[in-house]
């Protein structure tokens, strides 16, 4: 009898257990990049200028598309040797063991299953504010408290905030260059978090936009096996945000606890010969993070030239300060057929906007300019069909 009882228990205790998780996995969305722009977006009309989700409008480069190209006859099999091949290639490049290395469609869902892995009701997730939220939505489905910091006054992580802010953390999450506002949190400042972090807490270093900036990757740190989670993407400088190719680079022991959540899964094999073929390419870096700077800088100029203040950027965005209510500004402009980035609530006046190409961001500057003299005149979209050719072959609209 009593053995029966204490299986009887048992039983209860496990049906619990799975009933918790089922219901935690029923309200379980990842979010995404594109599903946050989304709330905020209105169907796109004709000729709609699109800088409000970090898009990358040059797509993929020529090599990639070709891959793409010649990949889709075998789109009837799994082909997981493709995968092999990535890891072989993007870990030999940065000098890591293949097992340090796990690949994901896109770097949203590796973020949510850290979330999920290392955060609970008694294991807080510690991020900044403003900053990137869909790491605080994973967070509410695992039931953690979510600790705010506000960025520094350069803008960055408060490394020293966050670690007194939270002494209970499970996970630390800091995106460098930060979204929405494009601001560095330096390596030195990363060392620093590790060093002071609660003892058996994660730091998660998402580097979606780190090829745009002059920064250092923490690759190093997980090298030195710290407790360090890097998330990378293909959908930003590599332009593959519809094409879904990301990674969680980590300590194997680490990784492990996010395939807890993500099982295993063949990855899209275009996807796969893109990313491969775009991470052989030797200048597409460079080239793309050249001509974002410019076209930034240009935009920049022009703000200052307004009276406009805004936050200096190392990526393809940046924070705008309209000086009004955000949503009435986005609503303004998008009425003009250009749609900027969502608010931010700590932030009420400043709006994100992304770096497109240079007649974009010239049809930006005109119905920016429209409505904040609170114009009538929808004014022209400029022809967004002017281009030159790059090295590698790629047709990018000019500067």
């Amino acid at each position: 009898m009593k053995s029966n009882e204490t299986l009887s228990k048992g039983s209860r205790r496990t049906f619990l257990q799975l009933s918790a998780a089922a219901t935690a996995a029923m309200a379980f969305r990842i979010s995404t990049e594109a599903s946050l722009a989304a709330e905020e977006r209105n169907v796109f009309h004709p000729g709609a200028v699109v800088i409000d989700a970090n898009e990358n409008p040059l797509g993929p480069c020529d090599a990639a598309r070709k891959a793409i190209v010649d990949m889709a006859p075998q789109g009837g099999r799994y082909s997981y040797w493709l995968k092999e091949e990535f890891v072989k290639t993007f870990t030999e490049m940065e000098g890591l063991k293949p097992e340090y290395l796990r690949v994901f469609p896109g770097s949203s869902e590796p973020l949510h299953f850290s979330v999920l892995s290392f955060t609970s009701p008694t294991k807080s997730y510690v991020t900044a504010d403003p900053g990137y939220e869909a790491g605080m939505k994973a967070a509410k489905i695992s039931g953690a408290r979510i600790v705010k910091t506000p960025l520094t006054k350069t803008y960055s992580h408060d490394i020293k905030a966050m670690v007194v802010a939270a002494p209970d953390a499970g996970l630390f999450y800091v995106c460098t260059p930060n979204n929405p506002t494009g601001s560095m949190t330096s390596h030195s400042d990363l060392e620093q978090l590790v060093a002071a972090k609660p003892k058996r807490s994660v730091v998660l270093v998402d580097e979606a936009y780190i090829h745009f900036s002059d920064g250092v990757s923490a690759i190093d740190l997980v090298k030195a096996n710290q407790d360090v989670i890097v998330l990378r993407t293909f959908s930003k400088i590599y332009g593959m945000a519809g094409i879904r190719c990301g990674m969680a680079i980590a300590r194997p022991d680490l990784l492990a606890k996010l395939e807890n959540f993500s099982g295993w899964s063949a990855m899209p094999i275009t996807a796969m010969a893109a990313a491969t073929a775009s991470l052989k390419h030797e200048h597409l870096l460079s080239e793309r993070k050249q001509l974002n700077a410019v076209i930034r800088q240009k935009t920049f100029d022009r703000l200052a030239g307004l009276g406009y203040a805004y936050v200096p950027s190392q990526s393809n965005c940046f924070m705008l300060d309209a000086k009004r209510p955000a949503k009435e500004v986005i609503d303004a402009m998008a009425a003009r057929n250009v749609y900027i980035g969502r608010p931010w609530p700590v932030w009420p006046t400043h709006v994100r906007i992304t770096v497109g190409t240079q007649p974009e961001m010239d049809a930006f500057h005109e119905a920016f300019v429209a409505v904040m003299k609170n114009s009538t005149t929808t004014g022209n979209v400029p022809s967004l069909n002017k281009r030159r050719s790059y090295p590698d072959g790629q047709s990018w609209p000019s500067v």
